[in-house]
């Protein structure tokens, strides 16, 4: 069976799919260390901001229970969980933005060296100098995603003022535009490593909306979940590598504009 007709043969997947496929992938042989290096420099980051806010947390505790009369004491054993659990969530957030640009040189490797494994063929990307010299490339392409997501995500916030409708709008506006965020985020690395425009990385995706969108919602939900988004990243990489690999690279790979 020639290569078109095994790829024909095979069934379609949704973007969900996609994301699971990337907790196979990491614990792959030949990926395990790609993926042990951006996991480790968002564990050891994300520890040292946990530890310091949790020293933050004692400090502002010690003053409420100096503000607290003795009979509402007890006060302490449900305020110090909800709060642990709403700084868990909230720096789950903001940790993820800040560590894209951190480990982006590193998702580019990860999602290069998935790329070989599941084709079997040598991107031919160079070595640790070229990575080197890929740098300010490859962090002013996170530029444009945050110049993409910025005025986006600020008009989207200002619904949630909105009497009403906006009120009502906003929650499941802002998911599916976290979730079409996700999909641009993980998804471009591919497109990166092949120098494809983030234009037509846009184009390529809107192409796809149920995959791109799925895949983007199954990465938010367990973004959410805390403890568990210390593998998200590695894991989207990995799903949306598979992705690229399946429904873009073909068409993408020898071009660096967008079909009509």
């Amino acid at each position: 069976m020639n290569q078109q007709a095994s790829k024909a043969a095979k069934p379609a997947k949704s973007g969900v799919n996609y994301f699971l496929d990337g907790f196979r992938l990491i614990k792959q042989p030949g990926l395990r260390r790609f993926v042990f290096i951006p996991l480790s420099v968002n564990l050891v980051l994300f520890t040292a901001v946990i530890y310091f806010a949790i020293g933050q947390l004692e400090q502002v505790f010690q003053w409420i229970n100096g503000q607290l009369p003795d009979y509402l004491s007890w006060l302490n054993f449900l305020l110090w969980p909800l709060a642990v659990l709403t700084l868990l969530v909230v720096l789950s957030f903001v940790f993820s933005s800040v560590m894209n640009w951190i480990a982006a040189p590193f998702n580019g490797l990860l999602a290069e060296k998935v790329e070989q494994y599941l084709t079997g063929k040598d991107l031919n990307t160079g070595g640790t100098i070229d990575l080197i010299k890929d740098l300010p490339r490859i962090l002013g392409r996170e530029w444009i995603k945050l110049k993409y997501y910025l005025p986006r995500a600020i008009l989207f916030l200002i619904l949630f003022w909105v009497p009403f409708i906006g009120q009502t709008a906003a929650p499941v506006l802002w998911f599916l535009f976290s979730a079409w965020m996700m999909a641009i985020q993980y998804c471009d690395y591919s497109f990166d490593n092949h120098k494809v425009p983030f234009n037509d990385m846009k184009f390529a995706l809107n192409q796809t909306k149920g995959s791109s969108f799925s895949f983007g919602a199954a990465v938010t939900l367990f973004s959410m979940i805390p403890i568990i988004n210390f593998i998200v990243m590695p894991v989207a990489i990995c799903g949306a590598t598979s992705m690229w690999v399946d429904k873009y690279r073909d068409a993408y790979r020898n071009a660096h504009i967008a079909p009509e």
